[in-house]
C-alpha cells in the first residue's frame, strides 16, 4: 500500500451544497493534521487541475458534496492527473449522481425503488403528472436541495419550477410518496455500519434539517424490527456494490410501516455522504467504535486512482 503524506482535501466548489462542502473539508481537513497528515485546503476553481499541480499532494481527499464534485466530473480530473483520491469513482459517481440511472440498476438487482417518471421542470411545475401525494427532484442534486412536496388536496405544483431564475438541473423526477420512516445505512469497504432513523419536526427530511443544528434528531440504531434492520444494511451493501463504489456510501430509505405495511423502498446512494459534525456517517462510524480522526485516516489509505 502506498504511503501518503501530503494531503490536498477538496472542498468548497461551486454546486449548490458549497457551504457544507466547505463545513465538510475543514473538519476533515483538521482532523487529518491531527493524525499527522501534511494537509494543504483547495477551493477548486476554474483551473483546478493547475491547483491541484501548484499543490503537489500525494492524494486528494474529496470533501466536495453535490455536481462537480460528486458527479463523476472532478474524479475524471484526479484520474487524468494520476493522482491517487478517497471515494467512489467515474462511473459510480455518475450513476449514483443521477437519481433516475440510480434507478435503473436498483432495478437490474431486486433493490425496491418508487414509482417515477422524469420531465422538464417546466412540464413538471405545470400540471400534476402524477396523483398526489408525490415528490418532485432534481435527478442531479444532493442534500434535498430543490425538493418538494406535493400533498393530497394541492391544486397544483409548485410555481418556482416555472420561474425563469431557476437555477438547478430542468430534468426532474416526479416521484411517489412513500409515508413512514426516513432511514439510512453507511457502508465503509463494503460493510454496512449501521441503521439511523432519522426525525425532524421541519416538513421533511430537508437542506435545513440535514445540516442545522438540532433540525433532525438521529437514532442509532435505529428503532425497527430487526429483519428490517438487517434487510436495510443488506439492500445498502448490495447497493454499494452493484453501483461499483468504493470508500464509503450511504443509501437512504423510506420505510413504510403504516396501514399494517412493511416495505423498504431506497431512494439514492450517496458517494459523497457528508462529514460535518451533524453527519450521519461519522455518527455511525462513531457508533462502531471507530472515531472521526480513524475514519478520515482510513478514506486517505484506501484512495486510489481506477477506482
Amino acid at each position: 500500500m502506498r504511503e501518503f503524506r501530503r494531503i490536498a482535501v477538496l472542498l468548497g466548489g461551486r454546486s449548490a451544497e458549497r457551504e457544507v462542502s466547505l463545513s465538510s473539508g475543514a473538519g476533515c481537513a483538521r482532523a487529518l493534521s491531527e493524525e499527522g497528515y501534511e494537509v494543504v485546503e483547495i477551493d477548486p476553481g476554474e483551473n483546478a487541475a493547475q491547483q491541484l499541480l501548484d499543490a503537489r499532494p500525494d492524494c486528494a481527499f474529496n470533501a466536495l458534496h453535490g455536481r462537480w464534485g460528486e458527479d463523476g466530473c472532478v474524479q475524471g480530473l484526479l484520474e487524468w492527473l494520476q493522482l491517487p483520491y478517497t471515494h467512489s469513482g467515474v462511473l459510480a459517481s455518475a450513476l449514483a449522481m443521477h437519481k433516475e440511472r440510480t434507478k435503473d440498476v436498483y432495478r437490474a438487482a431486486g433493490i425496491p425503488v418508487a414509482r417515477s417518471v422524469v420531465a422538464d421542470r417546466r412540464e413538471a411545475g405545470r400540471e400534476h403528472l402524477m396523483e398526489p401525494p408525490y415528490v418532485i427532484k432534481p435527478v442531479n442534486e444532493g442534500s434535498s436541495v430543490g425538493v418538494y412536496i406535493i400533498r393530497k388536496g394541492d391544486n397544483r405544483p409548485p410555481s418556482e419550477l416555472t420561474r425563469p431564475e431557476w437555477h438547478l438541473s430542468d430534468e426532474m423526477m416526479v416521484e411517489e410518496y412513500v409515508p413512514g420512516r426516513e432511514l439510512t445505512v453507511g457502508v465503509l469497504g463494503g460493510r454496512a455500519l449501521a441503521v439511523t432513523e432519522i426525525t425532524t419536526d421541519l416538513e421533511f427530511y430537508d437542506y435545513e434539517a440535514k445540516y442545522a443544528a438540532g433540525g433532525s434528531r438521529h437514532v442509532v440504531p435505529a428503532d425497527v424490527p430487526q429483519d428490517v434492520a438487517e434487510e436495510a444494511m443488506r439492500l445498502a451493501v448490495l447497493a454499494h456494490q452493484i453501483l461499483g463504489c468504493r470508500g464509503v456510501t450511504r443509501t437512504d430509505f423510506r420505510y413504510d410501516d403504516t396501514s399494517g405495511k412493511h416495505r423498504l423502498i431506497a431512494l439514492e446512494t450517496n458517494t459523497q455522504p457528508g462529514m460535518t459534525p451533524t453527519s450521519l456517517v461519522p455518527e455511525q462510524a462513531g457508533y462502531t467504535g471507530m472515531d472521526y480522526g480513524s475514519l478520515c485516516r482510513w478514506l486517505v489509505e484506501d484512495a486510489s486512482c481506477d477506482r
